[in-house]
C-alpha cells in the first residue's frame, strides 16, 4: 500500500507587501533590498519632512505640538505661517533662526543662537509670532511644544498636570523637546514671586540651556526693574546669573505696535 503525503504549508513565509511604512524604512536603512523582498515601491512623503526623520515619528511630533496648543486654548494660532506675520513681528528673522535650528539638528550640533527672546506690550503680537515658529518647526520635523509659564508651574505641583501625567513627566517632556515655546515668561510674577516659582523656572531654563535645546520666550516684562517702579523685572525673578546666561546665547526680537486685541471703538461700561 502506498501512502500519499501532502507538504505542510510553509510557516513564516507570509508576503511582505503589507508591511507598514515604518518597517519598510527600517529594512531599507539596514541595507535590505526591498525589491527582492517583493515589497511594492513606497510613496515618498508629501509633507516636506526631512529625510533622516521617520515619517510616523515626525507626524506624531506634529500631533504633540497641536495638542499643546489645544491645551493652551490657542487653537486659532495653528493656521499661522511666516507669510501671515506683519513686519513688526519680523518674519524673516524668525524664518532664518528656525533654519539655523534645523541645520544644527541635522548635524547634531548646538545652535549658534540658542534662544529667541520676544518682549513687547500686551496684545502686540508676540504669542502669534512665537506660535508661528512652532507651527513651522513642527511641520519640519522638530519635536515642538507650547506652554504658558504660569501653566507649567501649576502642572509641576502634585496631581495638577493634565492627561494623568506625573509632575516629573511634565518636567521631562518640556526639558527634552527639541524646541519649546515658553509663553509669558514670569507672567503673573511682576509683583511677587514664590520660592517654588523661582526654583522651577530656573531649573527648566537652566536644564534647556545646558542641553543646548532652543527655546522661544515671550514676555510683557522688562529685563530689569525700572527705578521707582514696584513691578519686578525678569532679573528680579530669575537672578542676574541665569538671566545673563540666557541673554548670552539669545537673540532679542522686540515686537512693537498697538494692542491688536483692543476694540476699534472703546466700550462704554
Amino acid at each position: 500500500m502506498s501512502v500519499t503525503t501532502h507538504a505542510a504549508p510553509a510557516r513564516g513565509m507570509n508576503a511582505l507587501g503589507a508591511l507598514s511604512e515604518h518597517i519598510v524604512r527600517v529594512l531599507e536603512k539596514n541595507g535590505a533590498d526591498i525589491s527582492q523582498l517583493g515589497v511594492p515601491p513606497q510613496p515618498e512623503p508629501t509633507d516636506g519632512l526631512w529625510e533622516d526623520v521617520s515619517v510616523p515619528q515626525a507626524r506624531a511630533r506634529r500631533n504633540m505640538w497641536r495638542n499643546s496648543i489645544v491645551d493652551a486654548a490657542h487653537d486659532e494660532y495653528l493656521a499661522f505661517r511666516f507669510d501671515h506675520l506683519d513686519e513688526n513681528q519680523k518674519p524673516n528673522t524668525l524664518r532664518n533662526w528656525l533654519g539655523s535650528l534645523i541645520e544644527a539638528k541635522k548635524l547634531d550640533a548646538r545652535p549658534g543662537t540658542l534662544n529667541m527672546i520676544i518682549p513687547g506690550r500686551i496684545g502686540s503680537g508676540k504669542t502669534a509670532a512665537a506660535c508661528t515658529v512652532g507651527n513651522e518647526a513642527a511641520e519640519r520635523g522638530l519635536w515642538t511644544l507650547f506652554v504658558k509659564h504660569a501653566t507649567y508651574l501649576t502642572w509641576r505641583r502634585p496631581d495638577s498636570a493634565p492627561h494623568n501625567m506625573k509632575a516629573w513627566e511634565v518636567r521631562k517632556k518640556f526639558v527634552e523637546c527639541d524646541l519649546l515655546i515658553l509663553d509669558e515668561l514670569c507672567g503673573e510674577m511682576d509683583v511677587t514671586a514664590t520660592e517654588f516659582a523661582r526654583r522651577e523656572t530656573i531649573d527648566l531654563i537652566d536644564a534647556r540651556i545646558s542641553a543646548g535645546r532652543p527655546t522661544v520666550y515671550t514676555t510683557n516684562l522688562r529685563s530689569r526693574r525700572k527705578p521707582g517702579s514696584p513691578a519686578l523685572g525678569v532679573v528680579d525673578i530669575l537672578g542676574e546669573r541665569l538671566l545673563s546666561r540666557l541673554e548670552s546665547s539669545a537673540h532679542l526680537m522686540r515686537v512693537e505696535g498697538p494692542d491688536r486685541r483692543k476694540p476699534a471703538k472703546p466700550l462704554d461700561w
